[in-house]
Formats: structure tokens, C-alpha cells, sequence
């Protein structure tokens, strides 16, 4: 069974088509810059690489063209040759508390959640249409962000607020990266052996979050009603006094929006260094001596240990702290900082092991809790809900 899974944004289109139910990735790729004279076009299949630089007016045109290329390059003899197609979704609100076959009802409700997600459900509409248009007779399934998260019970997801506007609005803590969580904590279990496994998942790249798992449910995770909430990232300050956006506007005659802008792209690493939002980057400045740069990086672990310590208690002990994503698989030194920090947990870092690339545990035998890294895997974990949801 061919699975296509989708992750379509406001002007770029990326997608895996992976072989299920064995998981192997068959070819991966994005189409870039949609809607510009200068759309990008990549494609990888067999070790091989295709890049084309040409107009594409729109998303329709880009599903078309995605297509089209997967059958000139032989990945596919025609295009029926795709069994089913998973699109990620941002937001499911209270509406999803799973993946769901997408039908007419399911695009109203995504469109009715946009307020909650309005930079990210309409591009998700969009790419889910298109391709439905190409491919109206297989299943296309919605894998949301946000269902892993339904979990959580109301002490943990409630803001502090008039409850009216969680009753009318549904302005609560959401969280995301679930997809993303759900792939982790289940080959964690499997590494452990345990089905009751309590863990704290680290997933860090340029949106950094936390999430607080036991017995593969979330309980707490540090992103909100939107992903600005939590630790400091590339370019999201992370928490900040809300009373800060008046004081803005009194101090400094910035708008609302102007607020939002600082806080979303010019905040985090770029805004503390002054120098760059990826953390590679700040790395090397800050092995350089740069001072802004080491406040960058330390300011985040500190903050990520601070949630850390948190879960400890609620999940009431600890059986594994895991690394993914971008940052979290890929940086011994932020995976090194963050274990020094935490010594009072009794969790010791072992050098040699982690710096070894591949899914591994990076503790200290002595250690009372494990530290492991494990490579997530989001769009396989959509093929798999395709499957699933397909095969009932």
C-alpha cells in the first residue's frame, strides 16, 4: 500500500511517499515558494535528487505537478498507484480527539477551527482539497497536532481566565507537536519495554516544546492556545509577562501586531544574540566567546530544565528523559547542557555515547533515569493512522 503524507503550508507543499505497512520511505520532496515566478521544486527517490526551478500559480498546480513528476521518474506507473493520502492538520480543538477520514463535515469543522490556527488550517484546507480533487476516489485522512494532547485533564490545559471564554471561545492550552510525540513515545515504550513508561519528551528544533507522557498519554506540554507559549526557541520568546504588550504599546507606540511579530519571529535565539536563530549558529559564536550567544543557548536550557522539573513532580518520578527532532537528535552539546542541569534527578550523561548518531540511550549506567535519543518520525506516523483508519 502507497501512502502519500502531506504537510501543506501557506506557500509550500511537502510530502513522503512511504510503503505500508512496511514503513520504507519509496521518494520525499517539497515544492517551495508556491504562488512566486521562482517556485522550487525537489525530489529524492533511489539515492537520486531532482531540483526544477519554475512557475507554480497556485496549490492545485502543485499536487498536478508533484504527480506528474512521481510518474516521469518511474516512482509511480500512474497515479491510482497511491492507496491513500494523510494530510497534517494543526489544529483539531476540542472537535479531534483522533485522525479522522476527511468528508465534507470534517473540512467544515477544520475551517471553523482556523481562528485558533489562522496562519496554518487554511494552507492545511488547501493542500487537502487539492489533492482531493486529483485523487477523489482513495481516503484521505486529517493527522492533527493537537489530538495527542486531549489527554491532558482540565487542571493541567485551563488558563487562569473567566471560564466563559474556555466555555464560548474554547481559549484553553492546545499544545502541538503531537504528531511528532506520539511516534516518540511509542518506540520509547518499545526501547523500554515498558507500557507504563513515564516520560518527558524533548521535541527541539527551531519551535521547541516539551511533553509530559505516561503510559503513552499526554499529561502536559509546554506549547499553548498557540506554539508561542513555553521555552525560549529560534525565533518565539517563549513565556513573557502578558502585561508586556501594554507596556509596549504605552512605551514604545507599537500595535498589536507589531507585539505579536516581536514575540513570534524576532524573539528567542535572534533576538537574545542578536546574531541567528539556529542553534548551530550559536553554538559556534558562543565557542567563540560571544557573550550574547552563550545567554542564548543558556537562557533556553535553563528554561527547558525548569519544565523538566515540573513534569518530574507531576508525573510523580521519571523513567526516561528523550531527544528528537532537529536539535534534539542532532546537538551533543544542547543534549550534554541540559543533562548537567539536571543532577538532582540523578541523571548523569555519558559522553561516548552521546556522540554516537542513531537511536541510542546516552545515560550513565548508574544513572536512575534514563536519557535516550530517539529520530521521530512524523510522516511515517501519518502513513500509519492512514493504514489504520483505512483498513476498519
Amino acid at each position: 500500500m502507497k501512502i502519500l503524507s502531506v504537510n501543506a503550508g501557506s506557500s509550500s507543499l511537502k510530502f513522503q511517499l512511504i510503503s505500508m505497512p512496511f514503513e520504507k520511505k519509496i521518494s520525499s520532496g517539497a515544492i517551495e515558494r508556491i504562488g512566486n515566478k521562482k517556485s522550487k521544486i525537489l525530489l529524492f527517490f533511489n539515492g537520486s535528487k531532482v531540483q526544477i526551478k519554475e512557475p507554480i500559480q497556485d496549490h492545485k498546480e502543485a499536487v498536478m505537478r508533484l504527480t506528474e513528476l512521481l510518474i516521469e521518474n518511474k516512482i509511480l506507473n500512474d497515479i491510482n498507484d497511491i492507496d491513500g493520502v494523510g494530510h497534517r492538520v494543526v489544529q483539531g480543538g476540542e472537535v479531534y480527539k483522533d485522525s479522522v477520514i476527511i468528508d465534507n463535515k470534517v473540512i467544515r469543522n477544520i475551517t471553523k477551527l482556523s481562528p485558533l490556527a489562522p496562519l496554518h488550517n487554511p494552507a492545511n484546507l488547501i493542500g487537502i482539497k487539492a489533492f482531493m480533487s486529483l485523487l477523489p476516489n482513495v481516503k484521505h485522512v486529517a493527522v492533527f497536532d493537537t489530538t495527542f494532547h486531549q489527554t491532558m485533564p482540565k487542571e493541567n490545559f485551563l488558563y487562569s481566565i473567566p471560564y466563559e471564554l474556555y466555555k464560548k471561545n474554547k481559549i484553553r492550552k492546545y499544545g502541538f507537536h503531537g504528531t511528532s510525540y506520539r511516534y516518540v513515545a511509542d518506540e520509547a515504550r518499545k526501547i523500554l519495554n515498558n507500557e507504563k513508561a513515564k516520560l518527558i519528551i524533548l521535541h527541539m528544533g527551531n519551535g521547541v516544546s516539551l511533553c509530559a507522557v505516561k503510559a503513552n498519554k499526554s499529561l502536559d506540554t509546554s506549547m499553548g492556545l498557540t506554539p508561542l507559549e513555553g521555552v525560549p526557541m529560534g525565533t518565539r520568546s517563549g513565556n513573557v509577562d502578558p502585561a508586556l504588550v501594554e507596556y509596549l504599546r504605552d512605551n514604545l507606540q507599537m500595535d498589536i501586531d507589531d507585539v505579536t511579530k516581536v514575540l513570534n519571529e524576532k524573539s528567542g535565539f535572534l533576538g537574545l544574540s542578536g546574531y541567528s536563530s539556529d542553534s548551530r549558529d550559536i553554538i559556534k559564536k558562543m565557542n567563540e566567546g560571544d557573550k550574547r550567544a552563550w545567554l542564548a543557548h543558556h537562557v533556553q536550557i535553563k528554561r527547558i530544565c525548569d519544565y523538566i522539573g515540573s513534569y518530574y513532580i507531576l508525573l510523580g518520578g521519571l523513567d526516561a528523559i528523550i531527544f528528537t527532532a532537529g536539535i534534539g537528535e542532532n546537538s551533543p552539546l544542547v543534549r550534554e547542557h541540559i543533562i548537567k542541569r539536571l543532577k538532582a534527578l540523578n541523571i548523569y550523561i555519558d559522553k561516548d555515547r552521546n556522540k554516537v548518531k542513531k537511536p541510542f540511550i546516552i545515560s550513565t549506567d548508574k544513572s536512575k533515569i534514563k536519557a535516550l535519543v530517539i529520530p521521530t518520525n512524523e510522516e511515517v506516523m501519518i502513513a500509519r493512522d492512514v493504514l489504520r483508519l483505512t483498513n476498519k
